[in-house]
């Protein structure tokens, strides 16, 4: 019986690795582009683009900083598309390109209620991990860039 047990972890692990292999032929996950910045808003204060560039930027803007993980399948498919999601919802790089000057109070209530920045990237990201007074700050700042 521990035979048979051990044949299969050894066939199983064998198996994981070549199928770990064989994802990193999949392209997507590997488009790493940073068009150029084609209009930034006009920030609130050189502390509300700080705190942003911090917290946001990796996702919301054409300055995505992209870590060694970001070309290893199967993370690199959850990088690219979080980054295109996010490039596609609100792009700091093109701004009012797609009517973010007037989603002040959407982008300070998804820091307010937790949403932004997102846990997962948290976990990798330490310097986007703000205090509650940057939080506050840095909604604030978004609120007085993007309008009312």
């Amino acid at each position: 019986m521990k035979a048979m047990v051990k044949k299969l972890a050894k066939w199983g692990g064998s198996l994981l690795a070549v199928g770990l292999v064989v994802i990193q032929l999949v392209p997507y996950g590997r488009n790493h582009t940073n068009p150029p910045v084609q209009n930034e808003p006009n920030w609130s204060s050189l502390e509300t683009r700080a705190l942003a560039e911090r917290a946001c930027f990796d996702c919301h803007s054409n300055e995505t900083e992209w870590p060694w993980y970001s070309s290893v399948a199967p993370v690199s498919w959850l990088v690219q598309h979080d980054v295109d999601e996010g490039r596609r919802e609100l792009n700091f790089s093109e701004w009012g390109t797609n009517g973010e000057s007037e989603e002040g109070e959407e982008m300070a209530e998804a820091i307010w209620e937790g949403e932004m920045p997102m846990p997962v990237f948290l976990l990798t990201h330490p310097e986007a991990h703000l205090t509650d007074a940057e939080l506050d700050q840095l909604a604030q700042g978004l609120l007085a860039t993007g309008g009312r």
